[in-house]
């Protein structure tokens, strides 16, 4: 007979001491855990006095080795140190109340349809609108953000924050308002210097002279939706960012939450200097998804720099359209690399006409320091005052020239574009050029169209011309560098390049008042 195990847990003493030893295991985990976090602590004993139970030579052996371990960095000693220079920002609009074609009110201080117009619906400057005046105005109130760059009161903000603003006021960490003045603003890099008026000991900080690097913690500390002194933690998620907004975009992205109102205020690094000023952000939703646009240190220390001196901005030009050097293009021009910026069509009076310089032509360095692309030369040649003296590297019909010229000042305001229009007085048909998938007239014959060059009447969707963007209206000028007037010429210049073993042409196309040129493949056959 085989004989069955005893089971023990039906004896109460059995139960009891099972009980007896979870009850210690339970206790030495919790133990364990209080260690961890590093909490002194007692138990009951029959003495008088307490005992500390965790003075055992195991616990020791744990405490030592959680000392080890790297703890979690926090901000708080960086925030205590930066906070007190950040300012929100409150600003007073009195303007006409305008409208746009779809009939709703237009307060935006950008061009109706721009990324920096959408960014500011979504994202900063005027937030509220409590109603119309008699005289057909109303007051707008805005809230934004920005910093004390020294004691005596000189703040940072956006310029889109103060734009048209008839009275500014800002309040401190410490919860004190003031009034400011505008000092001047910069529309183009979006920075505005204004003055804060009643003190002389403002705490400030201070502008990075180095650029961060991708990766690098930064602290976004302003005043969304009207709540200052916020702080939120993030990284640097990329450089040298394009939005759309023009040639000097050179935006720092960032994924360190900023919302509607942190407009103009610092991005820190873990420093505590202003690596950039918070000016957009990209959002489907109109809240934060993590990609926000700071405008870096070194510009606005140059911008800043001239609104103090003089409250405006002066920049240097030459006078030229320009465009990127792409690789379709490059192997159209016989360049190894797709790099500099290729003139698509040089003013008529500017510095850039007056020296020599044709439309083809690629400038491919300034000074001796080589030139990237479009958004680079614009860049260095902004950064520079007018009447510098400049000397340009250019490759003219595939040959190297140095070019010596002087910087004219850059136009406060965009002249009027040339009408091309696309008014077209009656149908008209026009000749194909089929191995482009285009059909084209000569211009003279299209009302609007201007005297030089072939319009372009019909284009293929199907076509490699299509592709690459051509539409009805546009004129081309040149092909291969020659002169057109009909669609016999655009034959002709294909035919040449082809016979050159060219895979690609090159067109120089007006469309919308800007030329362009544009690599298309030559259908072989």
């Amino acid at each position: 007979m085989t004989e069955r195990p005893t089971d023990l847990s039906s004896f109460p003493s059995y139960r009891k001491s099972r009980l007896s030893l979870f009850s210690a295991r339970k206790f030495a985990l919790m133990a364990s855990v209080v260690a961890g976090l590093g909490v002194a602590a007692y138990g009951l004993s029959p003495s008088n006095g307490p005992v500390d139970l965790f003075s055992s030579p195991a616990h020791a052996q744990v405490a030592n080795e959680v000392s080890k371990v790297a703890r979690p960095i926090g901000f708080a000693d960086i925030v205590e140190r930066v906070k007190p220079s950040v300012i929100s920002v409150k600003v007073n609009i009195n303007e006409k109340v305008a409208k746009d074609d779809s009939g709703n009110d237009d307060d935006s201080p950008f061009q109706p349809g721009s990324p920096m117009e959408r960014f500011f619906r979504r994202f900063g400057g005027q937030d509220g609108i409590p109603g119309l005046r008699g005289n057909g105005r109303r007051a707008i109130t805005g809230q934004g953000s920005g910093f004390f760059i020294s004691a005596d009161g000189f703040a940072v903000t956006n310029n889109h924050v103060v734009d048209g603003a008839s009275k500014v006021e800002v309040t401190t960490d410490d919860g004190k308002t003031y009034s400011a003045k505008v000092i001047g603003t910069d529309q183009r890099t979006d920075v505005a210097l204004i003055k804060v008026e009643g003190g002389s000991n403002f705490p400030f900080a201070k502008l990075a002279d180095g650029k961060p690097r991708i990766g690098d913690w930064v602290l976004a500390v302003g005043n969304p939706f009207g709540l200052g002194g916020t702080v939120t933690a993030g990284i640097v998620s990329a450089m040298g960012r394009d939005i759309g907004n023009g040639p000097y975009d050179d935006f720092i992205q960032i994924d360190a939450p900023v919302n509607k109102g942190n407009s103009g205020g610092p991005a820190f690094n873990v420093d505590g200097d202003v690596v950039g000023v918070n000016t957009a952000i990209y959002s489907p939703s109109g809240g934060s998804v993590g990609i926000a646009f700071s405008i870096p240190a070194s510009t606005v220390k140059s911008v800043v720099a001239q609104l103090k001196d003089k409250g405006s901005v002066s920049r240097g030009w030459i006078g030229v359209q320009i465009q990127p050097v792409t690789q379709d293009i490059a192997d159209s021009l016989g360049m190894k690399k797709a790099e500099g910026a290729l003139v698509a069509e040089p003013q008529a009076s500017g510095p850039a006409a007056k020296a020599g310089i044709e439309s083809g032509d690629v400038i491919t360095s300034v000074n001796g320091e080589s030139v990237k692309d479009a958004r680079e030369l614009a860049r260095t040649i902004g950064g520079l005052a007018p009447g510098t003296a400049v000397k340009l590297n250019v490759l003219h019909k595939g040959q190297e020239k140095a070019i010596d010229l002087t910087l004219g000042k850059l136009p406060d305001t965009i002249e009027a574009k040339a009408d091309t229009g696309n008014d077209n007085s009656g149908p008209t048909r026009g000749t194909d050029v089929p191995k482009l998938g285009l059909t084209v007239a000569p211009a003279n014959s299209v009302a609007g169209a201007g005297k030089e060059g072939v319009v372009v009447t019909e284009v293929d969707p199907k076509s490699a011309a299509a592709e690459r963007g051509f539409k009805e209206g546009d004129v081309i000028l040149e092909v291969a560098g020659k002169n057109v007037s009909s669609a016999g010429d655009v034959r002709d210049a294909l035919a040449a390049a082809k016979n050159d073993n060219k895979n690609s042409v090159l067109m120089r196309v007006k469309s919308g008042g800007q030329s362009r040129f544009v690599a298309v493949p030559i259908a072989k056959g």
